[in-house]
């Protein structure tokens, strides 16, 4: 399968680096120069240190290229794995292109609007290209380590949920499928927030019992 990801911070290259050992991949990054020199080095210095990219992965500030790299076939995957604050602008952009399908990573909402994912996606895109969360628990080093990580594809589109499924789940990457693409969004909103908390009490020295009570009251 083709798969390109548009947004090469540390979770999309962590995604990209899994995901290459099975799939013809193309990573994007704003940052041509960066770019270019995780393209000759195989190592993504200014996002993900530490971490060899594997020689089929292509790097890319080319975003054109990156795009048409998933528009040939409707069962490849674009895969959008910028922030919440740069999701409406990557979504304007594509309106340019004819993509089949698109899958995002970002959790939250959006400042100004208060929108979840997607509904910018919706409110850019329209409600016609099969479109999807990816979520969950993840922390991009450990993905990129290759350490045990489960992932939940949320969607109406049980398609998408299928194609995903089948071109991620594999290996330590565990992923499941749900119709409930709101609960995931909100779901994977709040468990930052719990995350900072809970980060904050370990820091703090409080110990177990205010973690729990961080973790149990939060949900």
């Amino acid at each position: 399968m083709n798969i390109s990801i548009l947004g090469a911070g540390a979770w999309g290259t962590a995604l990209a680096i899994v995901l290459a050992q099975r799939h013809q991949v193309v990573l994007w990054g704003r940052n041509g120069q960066a770019m270019q020199e995780a393209s000759l080095q195989r190592e993504n210095m200014a996002y993900l240190r530490g971490f060899h990219l594997p020689e089929s992965l292509i790097v890319t500030g080319d975003f054109a290229r990156t795009v048409e790299h998933v528009t040939a076939n409707p069962d490849n995957l674009l895969i959008v794995a910028s922030s919440v604050s740069g999701l409406r602008a990557l979504a304007e952009t594509l309106r340019d292109h004819p993509i089949a399908n698109i899958v995002w990573l970002c959790k939250g909402l959006e400042e100004q609007t208060r929108l979840l994912p997607h509904q910018i996606v919706r409110e850019v895109l329209g409600d016609k290209i099969p479109a999807g969360a990816l979520s969950g628990p993840s922390f991009a080093q450990e993905v990129a380590r290759g350490l045990p990580c489960a992932l939940t594809i949320a969607s109406h589109d049980k398609a998408l949920c299928e194609r995903v499924v089948s071109a991620v789940h594999g290996g330590n990457l565990r992923v499941y499928s749900s119709d409930d693409l709101i609960g995931v969004e909100i779901g994977g909103a709040v468990k930052n927030i719990l995350a900072i908390a809970t980060g904050a009490a370990d820091g703090l020295q409080l110990g177990l019992n205010a973690r729990a009570a961080l973790i149990t009251r939060g949900l």
